[in-house]
């Protein structure tokens, strides 16, 4: 009886496919363990990844190797797991799991639930930056974002440089770590209305954060008074499993914005300033070399 992969690769049965070849598919797993968990596989149907030629064997892990490229620059990550685990489909292939942590990569974790609009997105993202092949040989750029679908999703999500910042504010003296810009994009903080969250990255004041400090940083006036929130709290009803928008996908993000936050950055904190109807926040952490970076938004209190 043929593979549940062999029935996808024969058109029997539907998948979310990233990249293909004559010898070669790669599909999203629709049960992964984060965003973007991708399989890769032989077209023909061997069980064992290690009974493959060894031919055939090099040629799948440099097919997975433009996958992976793919994932990369799709996909916020600090970098891509490779797994092979063979056990629950009779039929060889290789796991590409965006990962921030090693913890990532635990089988063990639970499956998280990723919705169909938001899989298709996500295939069409990384399938647009799967490297081309070039005479046989995979064409691997210096860096797994340079393709011209990479080139042109960074510069989309590149901050405006004439956009000038509001008159009271600190101004950013370096852009926001790519990774924190993809985690933010697109991502709307919601209380009685609401805000975009916009990635900053600051020098550390050289008397620390104190409350007029922050007051500059978030260009609100002197004296301000400024409330200190946990994370976890802060965002609470956004990371929730269907969150406060009712989407699954919405709040996956949120989760892997606040994993970020904690786990890449030190000692994260949320500053809230003044009393509203409108109420500046900034989340603010430091990472490397001392910066502090993080987000902002805008809350709606009446």
């Amino acid at each position: 009886m043929p593979s549940i992969f062999s029935r996808i690769v024969a058109g029997e049965l539907p998948a979310y496919k990233v990249a293909e070849d004559e010898h070669h598919l790669a599909f999203l797993d629709i049960t992964p363990l984060v965003e973007g968990h991708t399989l890769v596989i032989p077209k023909r149907e061997v069980d064992y990844i290690f009974d493959l030629p060894p031919a055939e064997l090099a040629a799948l892990h440099l097919f997975a190797q433009r996958v992976a490229a793919g994932v990369r620059a799709a996909v916020p990550c600090k970098r891509v797991g490779v797994a092979v685990i063979g056990l629950e489909v009779p039929h060889a292939h290789i796991h590409l799991i965006p990962m921030h942590n090693v913890s990532d990569m635990n089988f063990a974790n639970p499956k998280i639930k990723v919705g169909e609009q938001r899989m298709n997105a996500l295939a069409a993202a990384i399938g647009a930056q799967v490297p081309a092949v070039v005479a046989g040989t995979p064409e691997m750029p210096a860096d797994p974002r340079d393709t011209k679908g990479g080139r042109e999703t960074v510069q989309a999500s590149e901050p405006d440089a004439f956009q000038a910042p509001a008159p009271n504010a600190a101004a950013p003296d370096d852009a926001a770590p790519e990774p924190l810009r993809d985690l933010t994009q697109g991502l709307k903080y919601v209380s009685e209305s609401e805000a975009s969250l916009e990635p900053v990255s600051f020098a550390a004041p050289a008397g620390g954060l104190t409350d007029e400090a922050l007051a500059k940083l978030a260009g609100v006036p002197a004296g301000t008074s400024v409330e200190r929130q946990e994370l976890t709290y802060f965002l609470r009803n956004h990371t929730a499993d269907e969150g406060v928008s009712g989407s699954p996908e919405t709040a996956n993000r949120f989760k892997q914005l606040q994993m970020f936050l904690k786990q890449e950055l030190s000692g994260t904190q949320v500053y809230r300033f003044g009393a509203g109807p409108q109420v500046p926040v900034l989340v603010l952490g430091e990472g490397e070399g001392g910066r502090l970076q993080g987000f902002k938004t805008v809350l709606t209190e009446t």
